[in-house]
């Protein structure tokens, strides 16, 4: 049986941050039972929770050059995004500088010219909008207590839209209680023609939402659906069978 250690332990404004070892897996806690992050220490590009494995559908439907993380963990997107691509050029924000230094410390973070980490609240970030439009912006921004709310409002939504390329693509991880938003779902169209979600076995509603038609026609390809997931090392196509238009 595996040893479970506590490799780390430090508290902030928000509250403790822990990150825990059992000698094949590494999490990062933001609370009692909580993974923010798990990482196979041997392949740390394999995405280990259903809801980073659905974020990574959208390989299927855009070939970044770019992106924006907003919440960065211990960089489970930044991991699987470098590994598919490593010519991608990644900004990952970051609200706790703690997080950036565990991330680096202790979960193997890619770092290098292509990845650029910014310790700030997101909302800021994006409201001063001083980076270069992407071509997709992951927003998985979550706090001890579950989905950051400014993640939800309309202006994150519309700034969101604002930092995109024309025919960039937003995800964004939320919870399965989100599917019930009607509010959320209306910032959404209010800004993007085409949203879409997938439920995933663990309780999350991850959105798609895109100002390109027939972006989403790839969640059919199932040549293209074999090969992201051979290379993720994992079988995107039961999360697929979740995914469909948000009406």
């Amino acid at each position: 049986m595996s040893d479970i250690k506590v490799l780390h332990q430090s508290n902030d404004q928000l509250g403790t941050i822990s990150v825990i070892d059992d000698d094949h897996f590494r999490i990062l806690s933001f609370g009692d039972n909580d993974e923010q992050s798990k990482m196979l220490r041997l392949a740390p590009y394999i995405p280990q929770h259903t809801y980073v494995q659905a974020m990574l559908l959208s390989l299927l439907f855009i070939k970044p050059k770019s992106a924006i993380i907003l919440g960065l963990g211990g960089g489970a997107l930044v991991h699987a995004l470098r590994h598919c691509d490593a010519a991608i050029k990644l900004t990952a924000v970051e609200l706790r500088a703690d997080v950036i230094e565990i991330a680096k410390r202790y979960f193997q973070l890619p770092i290098g010219k292509k990845l650029q980490l910014i310790n700030q609240d997101a909302s800021v970030f994006l409201q001063e909008s001083q980076h270069k439009r992407v071509d997709v912006i992951y927003a998985d921004m979550y706090i001890e207590q579950g989905v950051d709310k400014n993640q939800l409002t309309q202006s994150f939504i519309t700034s969101c839209q604002q930092q995109l390329k024309v025919d960039g693509l937003l995800v964004l991880n939320c919870w399965k209680e989100h599917s019930r938003d009607r509010q959320l779902l209306e910032h959404l169209k209010a800004q993007f023609t085409e949203v879409y979600a997938c439920l995933t076995n663990g309780g999350n509603w991850v959105v798609f939402a895109t100002n390109t038609l027939g972006r989403f026609e790839a969640a059919n390809n199932k040549t293209a659906i074999q090969a992201l997931s051979q290379q993720l090392e994992v079988n995107l196509s039961r999360t697929l069978t979740r995914f469909g238009p948000w009406d």
